[in-house]
């Protein structure tokens, strides 16, 4: 038999367990000749009852912190001359540091190298993109990256990437 609770012998000897503690927690304070006392309400000599006092404290308010004075840097694509909507998913160009679209990057890597068939240009992390090949393309766990893209460089941050992180951390 299994100790789940479940079944058999085990129904209701919760039941029993609650009741033997109730007449255990009686029988001892019984025995210790202490039965809960009365509250107090007898007067005090001006007439009221005595009431116990209780220390309490006002709370800081809390106050959400200020958003940043400075708006988004806004800024256009510098291949396609676009504006570019969200600037958080922008890629600096490896030139120039200018901002340019994700996909803007991805098509200019597709136009560059010779892809063959079952072969996708993917972002891979850490500024750096790769040219994958599925095997089996209905089956994206089984893939190989044949030729990565040092695409951002990591010692040396774009002006408005500095600007951006402003916007999101404090630290």
């Amino acid at each position: 038999m299994s100790g789940s609770g479940r079944g058999g012998d085990n129904r209701g000897n919760w039941r029993k367990s609650i009741r033997r503690r109730d007449w255990d927690s009686q029988s001892k304070d019984a025995s210790k000749g202490g039965e809960k006392k009365p509250m107090d309400f007898s007067p005090i000599s001006d007439g009221k009852f005595e009431k116990k006092r209780v220390l309490t404290y006002d709370r800081p308010k809390w106050t959400p912190p200020k958003p940043p004075a400075l708006s988004l840097p806004a800024a256009d694509c510098a291949w396609c001359d676009k504006p570019i909507k969200d600037i958080s998913a922008a890629i600096a160009e490896p030139d120039t540091g200018k901002p340019v679209h994700f996909d803007c990057v991805i098509n200019r890597i597709i136009g560059r190298e010779n892809l063959e068939s079952g072969d996708t240009v993917s972002y891979i992390g850490g500024g750096r993109f790769g040219i994958i090949h599925y095997n089996n393309p209905s089956d994206i766990r089984d893939f190989k990256i044949k030729k990565i893209f040092e695409w951002e460089n990591r010692e040396n941050r774009s002006e408005w990437r500095v600007t951006l992180s402003e916007h999101y951390s404090e630290t």
